[in-house]
Parts: structure tokens; sequence; C-alpha cells
């Protein structure tokens, strides 16, 4: 079953995680001030679904970088020439655990094997060389799954820093394709070193 995407919950696993808390901590202490010794204990438990939303997006979002931090990657990223940027993927994907393999066609750049035992023996395919392009359509998204297909890869990751257009997203996600756009590129490269090659 899948969450509404512009439900509250859903909004508030998306927004930085103190925010459900803060209003779980309203929740409560309205209930104290306005609610009598009655109804007091429902007020409480009216707030114990944004702690748990809270809860939930903070364990999402620990150790991700701030949108500060986002931004500051994206723009280091966007500078870089491509075998820079290239190996500062096969790095944050080593340090994953992932055995990377180059690939020589244009549809896709790494071939990854997951690590721990869920994952074994499930390759996914990673392409990262347009990155920098200003929209991404749906054309570089149907060769990456026409190769997966072909090459029998469980999964397929398509990067990219700027606008995916609608029809693209659609396309990925009816395909199970994962897009990284900014805030997953500053994810994967943060505390890399980001000098511009």
């Amino acid at each position: 079953m899948k969450m509404a995407e512009n439900s509250l919950f859903a909004i508030l696993l998306r927004a930085r995680w103190w925010i459900s808390f803060a209003i779980a901590a309203a929740l409560v202490l309205l209930s104290f001030v306005l609610l009598p010794d009655t109804f007091r204990l429902m007020g409480i438990v009216a707030g114990l679904p944004f702690a748990v939303i809270g809860a939930i997006a903070l364990r999402k979002q620990w150790g991700r970088p701030g949108a500060a931090q986002v931004a500051r990657i994206t723009e280091a990223a966007g500078t870089m020439a491509w075998p820079a940027f290239a190996a500062l993927l096969e790095s944050s994907f080593r340090r994953d655990g992932c055995t990377i393999a180059r690939s020589n066609v244009d549809t896709f750049d790494f071939e990854l094997e997951r690590p721990g035992t869920e994952h074994a023996g499930r390759k996914v395919l990673v392409s990262a060389r347009r990155w920098k392009a200003a929209r991404t359509g749906i054309e570089p998204l149907r060769a990456l799954q026409a190769v997966r297909e072909a090459r029998g890869a469980s999964g397929a990751i398509y990067v990219c820093i700027n606008e995916v257009s609608e029809g693209a997203r659609r396309f990925a996600d009816e395909k199970g394709i994962t897009i990284w756009q900014a805030g997953e590129v500053a994810h994967a490269l943060h505390g890399l070193p980001l000098v511009a090659r």
C-alpha cells in the first residue's frame, strides 16, 4: 500500500524531521492547556502519529547533507569533467561496499554488485555520464532500461543533477529505475574530496 504523495504524512516525511516532533509537542501542550482532564489523554495520543513520522524522517535523514551542503556539492559536481565525477562516484560505491565494473558502452557507465546476502548476485546498472544535462527526457531512460533487460540486471540508477521531465519520471517509476538528483548525488558524494579536475 502506497501513501498518497501529497498527504500530510507524506509531506512531513519529506520535510525536516524536527517539524513532525514540533507538531507532536504542540498537540501535547495544547491538550494540557485547552482540554479538560478527561480528554487530555486523547489529545496526547493525537500527537503520537506525528512523533512516529518524525522518528521515521529522522532515521531517513540521519547523516544526509543539509540544504547548504547539497547546494555546495551539486555546484562542485556541476563544474567537474566526467573523469573526475566518475572517480568520485566509483569511490562512493566502493565506500558502500559495492563491487564495480566500468562499462565500455554509451548506455550505462557502471555495473554494480551490491553487498549483503539479500542483494548477493544482484546487478545494478548506473548511467551517470549525462549528470550535467539541463533537462533529462525519456530517451536515455529507455536506453538504460533496454540494456538492463538485455543484461538481466535487477536494478538501474540514472544520475542527473538538474530537471527531469514528467514523462521520464513516470517511465522511471513504471520500470523501477531509481533517479538520483541533487539530494541523492550529494548524499553519495558527502565526505569525499570535491576537487574539480
